[in-house]
């Protein structure tokens, strides 16, 4: 497995960057607590209005280009869903060209911040990300910020800092402070990732992911066929990312999807040869391969963890492959589950005990229950208004 890096990797942030990062997020709070409150309640159509107590919460992002919703959905004790309300975002959905039943081609579009109570929704076709906090299940829109890029598609965060990865014009990265329930972008956290802007299609020639690694510590980015690479930015102290990415490269497995297993591994989903593959990460930010996992499905680009198990989203074979982790070793496959068509992203309960996926040929959410084996049991759908095609969804 090749390991490059772009440049010779710089010392960490010089005392003036580190100075002028600080003043840049100093001025902008001052800016914004010293502004009269600007917050807007998004509108909803809320049929559990009326006292009634929420549950565990999952909330969908439709990705509409005329108008981007995020659904919400009232989880029952029996994981089965029911519609809570849909919140406007302020911005637009987009479309990736070439895309069919994943328009940004990416996971992570949403991103939920559960211990402040927050929820973080890209905007690609107005190149905005906008932030929600989260009552149960209803939302209030609190914030629609500029992503610092063109088309954003995937959003993570770690304790206050939030980081976009846009997608076209070459692809970029930007980072935001969060203050209190507002985000402030620090200009000095922008990186150019440097993808050929004409390549085509966009769908597989713009980055997949971007995801800090569960400390904090670095910042993870797929590629897909735009380099056939996985990019990995250290984070400093003070949450600036390194001035070029530890770089390596995957040749022809078209990098998509990922998540870090309970042993700390990357899995990393793989739309090339449609396998999944795992990796861990050494202290110098290289990525060294431990499995390549055929699933023998098409179109194999989403994976979702959860205890000790992986589930892989195959969006042309409309199925998710079930695995069983074993540490720094090859996965055991648990069986293939069917969908609804066009199988995107997912996303688990945070009990472990329920699976929701997307499926953007439809535009619905299939819920299943997950045994103690792994096995799936599809316990009902839910429809998406607007919602074919589109992609983000995260659970309570």
């Amino acid at each position: 497995m090749p390991i490059v890096s772009r440049e010779p990797r710089t010392r960490r942030t010089t005392r003036t960057t580190r100075i002028a990062a600080a003043g840049a997020v100093a001025a902008a709070a001052a800016a914004i607590l010293g502004a009269a409150p600007a917050a807007t309640a998004a509108t909803a159509t809320s049929p559990h209005s009326g006292g009634r107590s929420a549950g565990a919460p999952v909330f969908v992002q439709s990705d509409n280009p005329t108008a981007n919703t995020v659904l919400a959905y009232h989880r029952a004790a029996d994981g089965t869903l029911s519609p809570s309300g849909a919140y406007p975002t302020g911005g637009k959905g987009g479309i990736l060209d070439g895309s069919q039943v994943d328009h940004l081609a990416s996971q992570g579009s949403l991103a939920y911040d559960r211990g402040n109570g927050l929820l973080y929704a890209v905007n690609a076709g107005s190149n905005t990300l906008t932030v929600f906090t989260v009552h149960g299940d209803h939302l209030q829109r609190l914030q629609v910020i500029g992503s610092g890029g063109t088309f954003p598609v995937s959003v993570t965060f770690h304790d206050n800092l939030v980081y976009v990865v846009n997608a076209l014009d070459g692809g970029s990265l930007q980072g935001f402070a969060r203050l209190g329930n507002h985000l402030v972008a620090v200009p000095s956290w922008h990186r150019a990732l440097g993808l050929d802007p004409t390549a085509t299609p966009q769908f597989t020639h713009t980055p997949g992911q971007v995801s800090f690694t569960p400390d904090g510590s670095r910042l993870v980015i797929t590629t897909k066929a735009a380099t056939n690479s996985i990019d990995v930015f250290p984070v400093n102290p003070l949450g600036a990312p390194s001035a070029h990415p530890v770089v390596t490269a995957v040749p022809d497995a078209v990098p998509f999807g990922f998540t870090f297993d309970r042993t700390g591994s990357l899995q990393v989903t793989e739309a090339g040869p449609n396998a999944v593959a795992g990796f861990d990460l050494t202290r110098d930010s290289r990525l060294v391969q431990t499995h390549v996992t055929a699933t023998g499905q098409l179109a194999t680009c989403w994976v979702i963890a959860t205890g000790s198990h992986l589930y892989a989203s195959n969006a042309g074979s409309g199925t998710l492959s079930g695995y069983r982790v074993d540490p720094h070793g090859p996965l055991t496959a648990l069986g293939t589950t069917p969908t609804d068509p066009g199988t995107v992203d997912a996303a688990a309960s945070t009990d472990g005990r329920d699976l929701y996926v997307q499926t953007g040929a439809t535009g619905t959410v299939d819920a299943f229950r997950v045994g103690p084996n792994g096995s799936l049991t599809a316990i009902g759908s839910v429809a998406v208004p607007g919602g074919a095609g589109g992609e983000g969804i995260v659970a309570g």
